[in-house]
């Protein structure tokens, strides 16, 4: 745990933030009940750890991931041990430190699936105990945690899926408990703040997440064949391989372990892995969304290799599983400063950095000093005025510009663009007072992710767009992507307002 966090810290504070990441920033910096795009406790646990954003460098924004995965560590060898005994923590701990989807995804950048992570590990040792020991304040407790796992990621229902589904097919007794109702309604309780603005907001956020992994669509299994390789990548290869082996030999009984407590795990994981992987069949679905079952299946991997007849054959496992997890954190980090694998060949100033994935985290402490005296300069013409604003019509990167340029020049920053591009920023527009006509604004299009002003505006929108500069990002001495600097002047008319986004009269 000692050696864990102190990496993890060294990469959060070293790392530029992702796309992702600087958009929940932006929840952080405008706190809600809830958001278009997930509920609110990433944003409200990246406030609480930056002290309301009082410290906001890259460390603190990421200093919950940091600490929370660390408490995780422990919890998952807390569980262990409370399963089967002090070995199966150990293993169980390892593997799970072992996972990239828990070291790097949850452990050092900030996404719902951090606060996630630790309140479905809570509530999954409560539901396990009170399986054992069937006091009422385990499962009062856990209707809690499970509410604020659904505060974090609306995954986190897939708790209540797993365990009523136990109950429902080998403990039905159980559902005469008033306490297990009770549970349900604490739940329920926690849940107020997403019902609330959701029914505020015309059930936006449901109708987003309802088109993203809805029934209909046409066979892709290019989408099925992604979400199957990242699953295998970032929940290491390793622990992945072992997972299976340990289902396998749950199925055919030969697992020593109470068949209670595998009943739950297997009906929790392995039904959320299946939705996720019938939706990828028509939709494209992101791995990391599958996380927090193949974490559960770290608890049966740790007590299968218990099982081994050779001691020996486990420690070598932990310890491929463990190398696994060094060799990609060293190809990634040198990837994302040096860029020593030419992921990209594009020549075209409007594509350059174009294939390159490794670019979402790299070069934008750059851009704030580059940009910066080019605005210096455009102001002191006269072109442009120390209050004209930023706008984006993406989400991403707009965010990221947000964070590193808008934010420490003062700067406000603006989606103008349809609701399912700007997502959060519609809301961002009515808090900073919207739109004024006749306003000049900033526009930066990145050749990484490259979208024209004027064919997003097509010039009925601004007088003029005009472009004023191209800042070159570099690495090594080579030009990594091209920022293309617009002003888009005299604004004819702004963006639909949130009333009318909603369908308010």
């Amino acid at each position: 745990m000692a050696v864990s966090i102190v990496v993890r810290a060294i990469l959060a504070g070293w790392i530029e933030l992702g796309n992702d990441e600087s958009y929940y920033w932006v929840y952080a910096k405008y706190p809600d009940w809830s958001h278009f795009d997930h509920p609110g406790m990433v944003g409200w646990v990246i406030q609480l750890f930056s002290l309301n954003l009082l410290f906001d460098s890259e460390l603190f924004i990421r200093l919950s991931s940091v600490v929370l995965m660390t408490l995780n560590t422990w919890l998952v060898y807390q569980i262990g041990r409370e399963l089967k005994d002090e070995g199966t923590g150990l293993r169980a701990a390892l593997l799970y430190t072992a996972s990239i989807y828990a070291f790097v995804i949850t452990g050092v950048f900030i996404l719902p699936d951090t606060p996630l992570s630790v309140f479905w590990w809570g509530a999954f040792l409560l539901l396990a105990r009170y399986l054992k020991q069937e006091k009422a304040k385990h499962l009062l407790w856990a209707g809690l945690l499970i509410g604020l796992s659904i505060l974090s990621k609306y995954t986190g229902a897939f708790l209540w899926i797993g365990f009523l589904a136990y109950l429902l097919c080998h403990d039905r007794k159980k559902l005469k408990n008033p306490y297990l109702y009770i549970s349900i309604f604490i739940t329920i309780l926690c849940c107020l703040p997403i019902v609330i603005w959701n029914f505020q907001n015309d059930f936006i956020s449901f109708r987003f997440h309802g088109d993203r992994v809805g029934l209909s669509g046409s066979l892709n299994l290019s989408s099925f064949g992604t979400e199957l390789a990242g699953e295998f990548f970032y929940n290491n290869p390793v622990n992945v391989v072992v997972a299976f082996l340990a289902v396998v030999a749950a199925f055919r009984k030969r697992l020593s372990l109470d068949a209670r407590v595998q009943r739950l795990i297997l009906l929790t994981a392995l039904p959320m892995v299946g939705l996720f992987w019938f939706f990828s069949l028509t939709h494209s679905t992101l791995p990391h969304w599958t996380g927090p079952a193949y974490n559960l299946l770290l608890l049966l991997s740790a007590v299968w290799m218990g099982d081994l007849k050779k001691n020996q054959q486990a420690r070598r496992l932990m310890a491929t599983a463990l190398t696994v997890l060094g060799l990609v954190l060293v190809i990634g980090v040198l990837e994302i400063k040096t860029g020593f694998i030419p992921l990209d060949r594009h020549t075209e100033a409007r594509e350059v950095g174009k294939d390159d994935f490794s670019l979402d985290l790299y070069g934008w402490r750059q851009l704030e000093d580059k940009f910066a005296a080019l605005r210096a300069e455009r102001i002191a013409q006269g072109e442009m005025k120390e209050e004209d604003a930023f706008i984006g019509n993406n989400w991403f990167p707009t965010a990221s510009m947000d964070y590193y340029v808008a934010r420490p020049l003062g700067m406000k920053t603006l989606g103008y663009g349809t609701l399912d591009r700007i997502h959060k920023y519609q809301w961002i527009n009515e808090v900073e007072g919207g739109f004024t006509i006749g306003a000049n604004y900033w526009y930066l299009a990145d050749s990484h992710f490259f979208i024209d002003p004027e064919q997003a505006y097509a010039y009925t929108n601004f007088h003029e767009i005009n472009l004023v500069g191209i800042i070159p990002i570099e690495r090594r001495g080579k030009v990594v992507r091209n920022i293309f600097v617009y002003e888009c002047k005299n604004l004819v008319y702004g963006p639909p307002r949130l009333g009318e986004v909603r369908g308010e009269r």
